[in-house]
Order: C-alpha cells, then sequence, then structure tokens
C-alpha cells in the first residue's frame, strides 16, 4: 500500500517494514517535538486492518489470543498476542469494539496470515473476519492532541495512554491530512516508541521470542484468563522460571556519527568489540532530546550495572524488563 500523502511536500519515503509510507516531511526533529507536543498525525496507512463480526466475536476471540476481551466494553482499546504452541510470539493485535465490530491493526504485511489462522479456527462459531486494508486506512493522533474528529469521519477510534488510532476509510487519507496536519513521519512515530520502551512484532521480536522478554505480560497477556495456545509456556515460565533474555533501554554515544542498526552485537564494554556476545540491538533511533537511542534484547544474567557496547559504541543500559 503506498500512502498518497507520499506527495506532501519534503516526504521521504520510508523503507523496509514501513515502505509506503513517509520516513520524514525534511525535519525529524521538528517531527518528534510536534508529536511530543501533541500536535499533528502519524500516516500509519500500511499498517494492515481486519475486522471480525458476528454474535460470538469476543468470546471467539477470547479463546486464541493471550488478552481476556470475551466481556471487552465497547470503546476500550486493548492489544494482543497470538503465540505458536510452544509459546513464541507469532502475531501482535491491536483491537477496539464499537459494539458491532471489532476492529484490528496489525504490522504490515502479517495480516494474510492472521486472516487465515483466524478463519481456521472459525468452526461453528459466528463470526465472520475480513482484511479490510484496501478499504481502511490507520492514521495515529499523538497524546495531548486536541483534534476533534466529525461525526462519521472515523470509521472506529483506539484510545490509549500514547494517543488515538483513528481507522478511516482510505479514500479520506488526503482529506484527513489537509484538516488535522501537520503529517508527521514515522521516524519521529518510532523515536517515541522507543524512548516509552514499547515492543514491536519483528523489530524487537524473532522466531524464539516469549512474552515476557518484551514486558508484554500484564499489557498483552492477560495470566488470569482461560486456555489459548502457548498458554502452558506462559505460565510456566511465571511461575516457575525466568525468561532467557530481556529486553534493554539504551543510551547511546553521542559523538558517534552513525547508530548501531537492528542486529548490532552488544557485549560488555570491558571485553571490547571482540568480546562475547550478550545480546543485539532491536531498534535504534535518534531522539530530540535524549540523542541516540535504541532498544535491546540481552541474556538475562547481564548485570543490571554493566557497561555495554554496541558493536563499539558506548551503551549505558536502563532496565526494561527485570533480570
Amino acid at each position: 500500500m503506498k500512502s498518497p500523502l507520499l506527495s506532501l511536500p519534503g516526504a521521504v519515503p520510508a523503507e523496509g517494514p514501513d515502505e509506503g509510507v513517509a520516513a520524514h516531511y525534511g525535519d525529524l526533529f521538528r517531527e518528534q517535538r510536534a508529536l511530543a507536543d501533541g500536535t499533528g498525525f502519524v500516516d500509519l496507512s500500511h499498517r494492515g486492518v481486519l475486522t471480525v463480526t458476528g454474535d460470538d466475536r469476543l468470546s471467539w476471540l477470547h479463546l486464541l489470543i493471550t488478552q481476556h476481551v470475551s466481556e471487552l466494553p465497547a470503546g476500550r482499546a486493548t492489544e494482543a498476542l497470538v503465540l505458536t504452541a510452544n509459546g513464541h510470539i507469532e502475531h501482535a493485535l491491536y483491537l477496539v469494539d464499537d459494539g458491532s465490530t471489532t476492529w484490528v491493526h496489525v504490522e504490515p504485511g502479517t495480516q494474510g496470515a492472521l486472516l487465515a489462522y483466524l478463519e481456521s479456527m472459525k468452526f461453528f462459531y459466528r463470526v465472520e473476519v475480513a482484511d479490510r486494508t484496501e478499504e481502511f486506512a490507520l492514521v495515529h493522533l499523538p497524546a495531548g492532541s486536541i483534534v476533534n474528529l466529525a461525526e462519521g469521519e472515523a470509521a472506529a477510534v483506539r484510545e490509549t495512554p500514547y494517543g488515538r488510532d483513528v481507522f478511516l476509510e482510505r479514500g479520506r487519507l488526503e482529506e484527513f491530512a489537509a484538516a488535522h496536519g501537520p503529517a508527521v513521519g514515522v521516524l519521529a512515530h518510532e523515536a517515541l516508541r522507543v524512548e516509552a520502551h514499547r515492543p514491536r512484532l519483528g523489530f524487537e521480536t524473532d522466531h524464539r521470542t516469549i512474552p515476557h522478554e518484551l514486558g508484554w505480560i500484564g499489557t498483552a497477556v492477560h495470566l488470569q484468563k482461560g486456555c489459548y495456545r502457548g498458554q502452558e509456556t506462559v505460565a510456566r515460565v511465571q511461575n516457575l522460571g525466568k525468561p532467557p533474555r530481556r529486553l534493554v533501554f539504551l543510551h547511546l554515544d553521542g559523538s558517534e556519527v552513525h547508530l548501531p542498526g537492528p542486529g548490532t552485537p552488544v557485549r560488555l564494554a570491558a571485553d571490547g568489540p571482540d568480546g562475547r556476545k550478550l545480546g543485539f540491538v532491536t531498534t535504534s533511533a535518534r531522539h530530540h532530546e535524549l540523542g541516540p537511542i535504541a532498544l535491546a534484547l540481552v541474556k538475562r544474567n547481564v548485570s543490571v550495572d554493566a557497561e555495554l557496547i554496541a558493536e563499539s559504541t558506548a551503551a549505558a543500559q536502563e532496565v526494561v524488563v527485570e533480570p
């Protein structure tokens, strides 16, 4: 999906998983400050959109995902995961129910596989699942935004501590931008996500990530709900053990010109660039106030006081998930 907002002045296309929308519109730090101040919006129209309808939609979803949604009130935002049988993270879902339809947005390109899984689990339940990505787009209004959405302007809205996720008809993107700009690129949105220590599927996850490693217990995983695929692993690690890795936030040396990219090895500073690999960078960003920052996954037993390096860049760690 290529956004029509890439035609706005100064738009520079994003690459990789965020291809299809703007990375920035010419001034990354100005755009970050705008978001932090509650102004502008982020074009996330490349994300996948699914809907679930039918009388059994919430009780059925409750059986399949990690979150308790069987009595989810209309208008309340939540997030959830779909796990493999071994408890590894397969999908991340961001949901809201409007009383008749459950709206879901997911990482770009993952909606097809998620739809196929949900379709395979319908059985006798009164539910219909649809990929609505071609019809509906997602935009994000930051926390503190005073934008008043007109009646009928949005198909659904997710109110979160970080702002509002707005589902709107894809053909109304340019109209929305004209009414509620300025547009802000995904790089600014990502910098604030890293600052807030919020994990993202495909960035902080790999094929063996479990929810405990990223701090998704509580926010996306409900520990007192009934059975779902992968629950045994979740319960065992929660009650009897510790996850093998933990998410950390890194303050990077600001004198370095280049940011350490995803996959950059993390080691003890005392061991130098040839030391034993203890983890890797998952996302890095340049923040308008904090300077260069990153999220990384490291081995659980790495001391919280250890001085680290990402390749050759000094990195002071901040605990996100307790060891």
